[in-house]
């Protein structure tokens, strides 16, 4: 979500992060993909296209230069991560700490995660909502 926001170094770079998320607790599920791919969509073609789809040698490289982008950028990125951990039923301890240690070095405080863990549970039960509606 807002993805279409960042800049083409911004995208490649959260695509980065996205897969070392996505990967600290082992290889990637079926409703992890899914949601990939639809952020992937966000992103866009064009930047997709440039982009190994490997995993990123240096996380610290990564999210120091997340770290001198502005606040609202490190609040997109910081969401989209949020959103592929909370995806699934089971939210690994593995991707607590990423997650929290990612949210330390970009200045994202508690009251923000907080605001953001809401938004997505929200999201999720207004698609479920939707779900329920056409299959009546």
């Amino acid at each position: 979500m807002l993805l279409q926001n960042l800049d083409r170094k911004e995208k490649l770079k959260f695509l980065d992060l996205a897969l070392l998320m996505i990967n600290v607790d082992g290889p990637i599920s079926e409703v992890e993909q899914k949601l990939l791919d639809l952020l992937i969509a966000e992103i866009g073609t064009e930047i997709t296209a440039e982009y190994n789809f490997s995993l990123s040698s240096d996380l610290q490289v990564t999210l120091d230069f997340f770290i001198k982008q502005p606040l609202n950028v490190r609040n997109i990125v910081y969401f989209n991560l949020l959103q592929l951990a909370l995806i699934e039923d089971f939210y690994n301890t593995c991707e607590h700490f990423f997650l929290e240690d990612v949210a330390k070095q970009l200045k994202i405080n508690k009251t923000k995660k907080t605001e953001f863990i809401r938004l997505i549970h929200a999201m999720n039960d207004v698609l479920e909502k939707v779900k329920e509606t056409v299959n009546d």
